[in-house]
């Protein structure tokens, strides 16, 4: 008689013990559902720590913010946004990582984009970019292991780093994410990257009026994917509505006979993610299919549905991405 009610009592309280284990796993998954979805309720744009100026090889200021996590960092995520755009990219990542213990976070606008200095056309390459990475990173976080995160252009400028800076990667960047990015060959596959160039070069003495009539089509069409919220695509519009003429004019050139390939055996030192979008018409998925595959090691990451801004069409699929890679970093470290 004993042994039952014993027993019975020892199922009962594994039942309860089982049943605060399963509501535990719910409740984390909630809470980590409610972080992803931060900057939902965040008005864009003010997502912000105190700027200040780092100056670039040429002079250019260079407009940088850095999050700090309490109680110091054991780690740094660089962030690099895309051609036209601002650090206000991150804009959901920031929020649902900003906090995370150990875990410092930098970011820059590039040249002649968002509050940096204007560049001249002649220093507006891919290599001027990486040269100025390098700066931030040898005054920002001279020491301690890095994780590169670049969208677009900042892709491009992470894979111009690793040609340029090698003994960087493996050591120092000991992760890479490249967002939505090519390594080349953009004019012979991305439609609208071919129909720009010489639409460029007919237009400029309007541009301004241009940009400002209808932007929200044109980015509906070319910038996301086919269930892109109008609230994500009213934030890139609100981005590139703000970018200067000569950006545009100054930096297109990076993308006519890009030719990135060289430095992917250096990517492979670190550990690398390539994160596309099915519907990104501007550096096609194949491009994304093509680093994954170029680039040793390197994971592919498909958000379904989403295009070239998929940092704010499927933010939460992107952010999951760059977990996993802090994680896995840290893990082998």
């Amino acid at each position: 008689m004993r042994r039952d009610v014993a027993r019975r009592m020892a199922v009962t309280a594994g039942a309860f013990v089982a049943a605060g284990v399963a509501a535990s796993v719910v409740n984390d998954k909630r809470r980590d559902r409610r972080r992803l979805r931060r900057g939902e309720d965040v008005e864009f744009g003010t997502v912000h720590s105190p700027a200040f100026t780092i100056t670039g090889h040429d002079g250019t200021a260079i407009n940088v913010e850095v999050d700090e996590p309490p109680g110091g960092a054991d780690l740094t995520v660089v962030f690099l946004h895309g051609w036209m755009c601002t650090l206000d990219t991150w804009h959901y990542q920031r929020l649902a990582l900003r906090g995370t213990p150990g875990l410092r976070m930098v970011f820059m606008d590039h040249r002649g984009h968002g509050g940096s200095g204007r560049s001249r056309a002649a220093g507006s390459t891919l290599a001027d970019l990486a040269k100025d990475v390098a700066i931030v990173l040898q005054r920002v976080v001279p020491e301690g292991p890095l994780v590169l995160v670049g969208h677009s252009m900042g892709g491009m400028t992470i894979q111009r780093l690793a040609i340029d800076e090698p003994s960087l990667f493996g050591d120092r960047v000991q992760g890479v994410a490249l967002v939505g990015t090519s390594s080349g060959r953009l004019l012979q596959s991305s439609p609208a990257v071919t129909a720009l160039v010489p639409l460029l070069r007919v237009i400029r003495p309007a541009m301004d009026w241009g940009r400002s009539f209808n932007s929200y089509s044109v980015l509906r069409r070319w910038a996301v994917g086919p269930e892109a919220e109008p609230k994500h695509i009213d934030m890139c519009d609100e981005m590139i509505l703000r970018a200067r003429s000569n950006v545009i004019f100054d930096f297109h050139r990076n993308f006519v006979g890009l030719d990135l390939t060289p430095g992917h055996e250096t990517l492979g030192r670190a550990r690398t993610v390539v994160v596309g979008g099915p519907y990104d018409q501007l550096t096609p998925y194949s491009h994304s299919e093509r680093l994954a595959d170029g680039i040793p090691g390197a994971r592919l990451v498909t958000v379904e549905g989403a295009g070239h801004m998929m940092m704010f069409e499927q933010h939460e699929t992107v952010t999951e991405a760059i977990e996993e890679l802090i994680d896995q970093v840290r893990s082998h470290r």
